[in-house]
């Protein structure tokens, strides 16, 4: 069903992608910093399950929709910065408490579900798997609809690995700061600024 040696290169370039510092990496980070730990990984685990999301829909054809519709990909992407700019604000008006037991930020399952529309509501990550996953499908072995399932699945998996630890670790980090009042109110600055540079990145970067 796969060219084993194509497998193997998007494998490599997978595991590079993952492990460079981009706007879901940073996400995970201020997610983990706001919520712990737990809010962390599960920041990872939705902007994973997004995109595996994604990957099916590259190999449906439907991703090439935002090819042949600008306007389309216009508007999501706007979309997109309006709701990490509404999760901005949400963090530089957080007043949880601080101290040992004290939960701050979103809940866990707030936070897979912000992980989650945040990635699914950037469509440059859809335009990546249209240019990117294709490389590594062999038409002429047929099965094209089961490699692409594979390479997402991989890359899925890859990606939770990476980012799930990235969000475990800032957010013990975060736990052992935030006993702090001073501290725990610039983890939530620091988590509002970098949601609001990443809806700047989203709406300055569009394509010429």
């Amino acid at each position: 069903m796969m060219d084993m040696s194509l497998y193997a290169a998007f494998l490599v370039a997978a595991f590079a992608l993952c492990v460079t510092p981009g706007p879901d990496m940073m996400f995970i980070v201020a997610m983990g910093g706001r919520g712990g730990p737990s809010a962390g990984v599960m920041a990872a685990f939705g902007v994973a399950c997004a995109m595996f999301v994604h990957t099916v829909a590259a190999a449906l054809g439907l991703s090439a929709l935002f090819l042949a519709l600008p306007t389309l990909y216009h508007v999501l992407r706007w979309a997109g910065a309006a709701y990490l700019l509404y999760l901005a604000v949400k963090a530089f008006r957080d007043r949880s408490p601080v101290g040992a037991g004290a939960v701050a930020g979103p809940g866990l399952r707030r936070a897979f579900w912000q992980g989650a529309v945040t990635n699914l509501l950037n469509p440059k990550v859809i335009l990546f798997n249209v240019a990117f996953l294709p490389q590594f499908v062999a038409p002429e072995l047929g099965h094209v609809w089961e490699q692409f399932l594979l390479l997402g699945l991989s890359i899925t998996v890859m990606g939770f690995a990476v980012d799930g630890s990235i969000g475990l670790l800032s957010g013990k980090l975060a736990e052992l700061l935030r006993r702090s009042r001073r501290v725990a109110r610039g983890l939530n600055i620091f988590s509002g600024t970098v949601f609001t540079g990443l809806a700047v990145r989203l709406v300055a970067s569009a394509p010429k």
